[in-house]
């Protein structure tokens, strides 16, 4: 085993556990623990298992993006909203350390439907909403980051 290939492993690893604890940016870690191995080698098995790996991680990165915020402008949730839930979960990122980000914007959810309409029994849907919206991307996150590091380690059974 080379000193790349360690160096690899250990940034894909810390790079999944980023992904499950956003402390780290998971996905960027993994890339470049796969990167570390395939630039050395130069040769079409390291490009290619590195452009297929930037690949999942391109597309996992649209479609964790796209897809929950799609399901809560279809559950209703407004976009001043879901604003107002980014901008806490900021907020919460520098303030909460590990799970700042979530609680935040879940928080930010829940203010302002509440503010929105005034009563709890109509912010909660908004904020379950919310709430499965990041749960989804959290697990298509995960997926996307498995898919590339499943892709990394085929890489090092073919080399």
């Amino acid at each position: 085993m080379t000193v790349e290939t360690l160096v690899a492993g250990v940034l894909v690893v810390v790079g999944i556990v980023g992904i499950l604890l956003p402390v780290l940016p998971g996905l960027i870690l993994v890339v470049a623990g796969v990167a570390v191995w395939a630039v050395p080698r130069n040769d079409a098995l390291g490009w290619t298992v590195l452009g297929v790996a930037v690949a999942i991680v391109v597309a996992g990165s649209v479609v964790k993006y796209l897809l929950p915020g799609r399901r809560l402008k279809e559950s209703g949730v407004p976009t001043r909203t879901i604003v107002a839930g980014a901008a806490l979960g900021v907020v919460g990122f520098f303030v909460i350390p590990v799970v700042g980000l979530f609680v935040g914007f879940v928080l930010g959810v829940y203010l302002a439907e509440r503010a929105r309409l005034a009563d709890h029994a109509q912010a909660w849907p908004s904020t379950r909403g919310a709430l499965a919206a990041v749960g989804w991307s959290i697990v298509i996150e995960l997926l996307t980051g498995l898919l590339a590091a499943g892709v990394w380690v085929v890489g090092l059974v073919l080399a």
